[in-house]
């Protein structure tokens, strides 16, 4: 077969974007990962050494200076790929014992139709890749670690925390990379929290999974 012989590559047209605290997963995954990466009394320590940045993240309900702090607190001076190791264990035990069996039900029912399915999530990327491969799905849109050129983690972000408005413009970017544009493809959202309400939005069809009413 010659190249021009060679079948186009599939054209996305159907996309399944997923949230993962709460909708694919039964609890939250960050806490508990920062707990296995740097141990609870560690993770503390390190959290309270920086005790007026948190104090006021907290009492202005800032989750991603909260995300920024806790981040620095775990991972920052870890090489990145000893936290690849502990992340790829946490996904595996996610995967056996944390998921929502309704939500992975829908996540197949989009695969066996042949829709591409990606993870939109404010959870951290280094144990959402891995997750997803277990998952099958096609990508991932989540927070990502800063690497220095020694790849050590930095403790920080590497762009802003995917939540909110933030997961529309992720996906948005990425439908402009691999499909033509928001426009050109039939957007199907799951989700279940407060920092969903612009992807279910922005969605041509919502599913709220939350366990109340979903917020105003």
């Amino acid at each position: 077969m010659t190249e021009t012989d060679a079948p186009a590559p599939s054209r996305i047209v159907r996309v399944a974007a997923f949230d993962v605290d709460g909708t694919l997963t039964r609890r939250d995954c960050v806490v508990p990962f920062l707990r296995q990466v740097a141990g609870t009394r560690q993770l503390v320590q390190q959290m309270l050494q920086q005790g007026v940045d948190i104090s006021r993240a907290a009492a202005r309900r800032d989750r991603d200076a909260l995300k920024e702090a806790s981040a620095m607190a775990a991972f920052g001076g870890r090489p990145l790929e000893v936290v690849e190791i502990e992340a790829t264990l946490f996904a595996q035990s996610v995967f056996e014992t944390g998921l929502r069996g309704d939500v992975v039900d829908s996540l197949r029912a989009h695969q066996s139709r042949g829709d591409t399915v990606v993870l939109v999530s404010a959870s951290f990327e280094v144990y959402l890749r891995p997750l997803a491969q277990l998952l099958g799905a096609d990508d991932v849109l989540a927070a990502r670690l800063e690497v220095d050129s020694d790849g050590v983690l930095t403790g920080r972000l590497a762009g802003a925390n995917c939540r909110g408005p933030e997961k529309v413009r992720r996906l948005h970017g990425w439908l402009d990379e691999r499909a033509g544009g928001r426009a050109a493809v039939h957007v199907t959202a799951y989700g279940d929290s407060k920092g969903d309400r612009e992807l279910l939005a922005d969605a041509d069809d919502a599913h709220w999974v939350g366990r109340g009413k979903m917020p105003g």
